[in-house]
């Protein structure tokens, strides 16, 4: 088949099942995987670097050397040569923008505020000891990942940071991820990839240590991992395939709608992507345009494109209104969600449902991945509902502070008393007793 036929669906004549077969991602049917994970799982847990070489010949086909695990000073060095100057100025723009908006969204260090008169009580903000940052490789490399996660990181203050990414066939590392790493201020990469590498990062091994969290968007296989190992190492804001709703009102170019569908779609056959309009010229501009725009894609990115849009997770949904157009993208809660619109601040506030929302027909998804600034490992799966995209906040903890003077203390002691003692804790009413000032119990 030389042309691509996207799937064409009016929202108004679905049932109900085939309504909810639309919000099915794929990384919601990973309970197969999850058994085929499990004695990779294991085998890392026994037997630590050893299984991680074994693996990454038998899954990730390398073939060169694998004498060291982690990254080396020369390879980041050769690194450099490789990609040219004009990556490499690309990569430093990009981390400038990333450093800037995480800067500005890092918390102040601690805040206090007097609750009552001589009483005081607030949060310190603290980083984690240790991360691990998964960078996938799969279909593609991802410098863009490297420095989303990573920037923020350092400017968290994270004390040990380590970058885990699958080895490349010569067995070594995408030569930008290692750049960004560099530019961003981490020194550990570690050429490790797949369910592997969450094992490793919750266990610890020769090469990889043990980790208090991990973050990064992943393969069903990374996310199963994650599943298995949740009671292990913190397994951060869920980040699977990608996806994206292109959301169009009447007045949008149909010609930037089915180029802008087409962002996520081309990241892999488990992706999923929907354009969702009101406006049937729109959805048969883009129809059009889609055929047009996707034949000039290479290969593998048009098979990809191809397996999406044909696919039970893509195509162009008719809305019959513009209400059933937000509904739809509410329930769904996209990673991605894109505004095309003249007006597309007039949509915002029917929007509530997604975990980045790009604004009007020069805010492409692409400007998101990369360069604007806010982070783009986003929630998946419909997480976007009470997930929010990966943050300083993710890489640090918060502490509750309190602190009451003398004089502060009756006035809080009484009324706490006479609830230890309603919920039968004599040994809490007896350290407030021991203070004095807290009067008698019943």
């Amino acid at each position: 088949m030389t042309t691509l036929a996207p799937r064409f669906l009016e929202l108004d004549r679905l049932d109900g099942e085939d309504r909810a077969a639309l919000l099915r991602r794929a990384d919601q049917t990973i309970e197969p995987i999850l058994e085929q994970v499990r004695p990779i799982v294991e085998a890392v847990r026994v037997e630590g670097d050893a299984a991680l070489r074994r693996f990454a010949r038998e899954l990730d086909g390398v073939t060169g050397p694998l004498d060291s695990l982690v990254a080396t000073e020369d390879e980041v060095g050769r690194a450099y040569a490789a990609v040219g100057p004009e990556i490499v100025e690309a990569i430093r723009f990009a981390i400038a923008g990333i450093r800037a908006f995480h800067e500005r969204q890092k918390p102040e260090p601690m805040w206090l505020h007097e609750v009552r008169p001589g009483a005081f009580a607030g949060d310190r903000w603290t980083p984690v000891p240790s991360v691990a940052l998964y960078v996938p490789r799969g279909k593609g490399a991802f410098p863009s990942v490297t420095m989303m996660t990573a920037v923020p990181a350092v400017v968290a203050g994270v004390p040990e940071i380590t970058i885990l990414t699958p080895p490349t066939p010569e067995g070594g590392v995408d030569a930008a991820t290692l750049v960004a790493a560099a530019e961003a201020g981490v020194k550990r990469v570690c050429k490790v990839g797949g369910a592997q590498a969450v094992a490793a990062a919750a266990f610890g091994t020769e090469s990889v240590p043990r980790c208090a969290k991990i973050v990064g968007p992943g393969s069903p296989w990374v996310v199963a991992a994650k599943r298995l190992l949740a009671h292990r190492i913190d397994t951060g804001p869920p980040a699977g395939p990608s996806e994206a709703i292109v959301f169009a009102d009447e007045t949008a170019d149909p010609e930037l709608a089915a180029a802008d569908l087409l962002i996520e779609a081309e990241h892999g056959p488990d992706s999923s992507a929907y354009l969702v309009t009101p406006s049937r010229r729109v959805a048969e501009g883009a129809l059009a345009a889609l055929a047009r725009r996707w034949a000039e894609l290479p290969e593998p990115r048009r098979s990809y494109t191809r397996a999406v849009l044909e696919g039970p997770r893509g195509g162009v949904l008719l809305a019959p209104t513009l209400e059933a157009a937000y509904a739809f993208v509410n329930a769904y809660a996209p990673e991605h969600l894109e505004v095309l619109a003249a007006e597309p601040w007039a949509h915002l506030g029917a929007l509530r449902n997604a975990a980045e929302i790009l604004l009007g027909p020069f805010t492409p998804i692409t400007l998101g991945n990369f360069v604007l600034g806010p982070n783009c490992v986003l929630p998946t799966g419909g997480w976007a509902r009470s997930f929010g995209p990966l943050s300083v906040t993710d890489f640090m903890k918060r502490s509750s502070i309190g602190y009451v003077t003398a004089g502060a203390y009756p006035a809080l002691a009484r009324p706490a008393m006479l609830l230890a003692e309603y919920e039968a804790f004599p040994a809490h009413a007896a350290a407030l007793r021991a203070r004095g000032g807290a009067g008698e119990g019943r």
